[in-house]
């Protein structure tokens, strides 16, 4: 294996590279899902049948909590990736690991507003709309879900193997993933419930 000393490590070899790449072209397929699940949306938005409507479910506080929470994810995953080019394995290991707890942390928030917009009437059953809704935050809530668990495996991998070009490739990869979580996430900010809002 042939590593590039002029590059960082997550790029120094021709099979880190291609990983990334590789990687880019599976965020282009998961862009296709997430805009088949918004043009979804925008269809049954008004398909309120004899169910609550967006306006009436929907609440401002949670929402803005969790936006907070994804942002500052998206800043300490940056901090790791960032202290994982310096070489220093505990910071990058704690910036992971506050990463994964306020991910964690929105997780909970999401699964107290699934609970309001129930107790309010609002389930898979009740409307076209509230079916997307529930398809749509639960698509996204799967895909942070599948990475609370990535991440765990790739910090248990650099505390056990060091900071390697295997490993930072697919802790560079996993962060890439985490920022394509958050940018969805302002888009439902904005789309979903601030318009929602309205």
């Amino acid at each position: 294996m042939k590593i590039d000393q002029t590059l960082p490590l997550e790029y120094s070899t021709e099979q880190n590279r291609l990983n990334i790449l590789g990687f880019w072209i599976f965020l282009g397929a998961e862009i296709a899902l997430f805009g088949t699940l918004f043009a979804s949306y925008f269809t049954l938005v008004n398909r309120t049948g004899s169910g609550p409507t967006a306006a009436e479910i929907f609440e401002i506080m949670p929402v803005i909590i969790e936006t907070v929470l994804l942002l500052i994810s998206s800043f300490t995953i940056g901090l790791g990736i960032h202290a994982m080019r310096l070489g220093r394995k505990r910071a990058m290991l704690i910036f992971f690991g506050s990463t994964l707890l306020l991910g964690l942390s929105f997780l909970a928030v999401e699964i107290y507003d699934f609970i309001v917009y129930i107790h309010e009437g609002a389930t898979l059953q009740t409307s076209g709309f509230t079916a997307i809704l529930f398809t749509l935050l639960g698509t996204h809530g799967a895909h942070i879900i599948f990475g609370l668990f990535w991440g765990l495996l790739i910090m248990y991998q650099i505390i056990k193997n060091g900071l390697t070009p295997e490993t930072t490739n697919k802790a560079f990869i996993f962060s890439l993933y985490w920022h394509f979580l958050d940018v969805i996430w302002i888009f439902i900010f904005s789309f979903v419930f601030l318009k929602g809002m309205m």
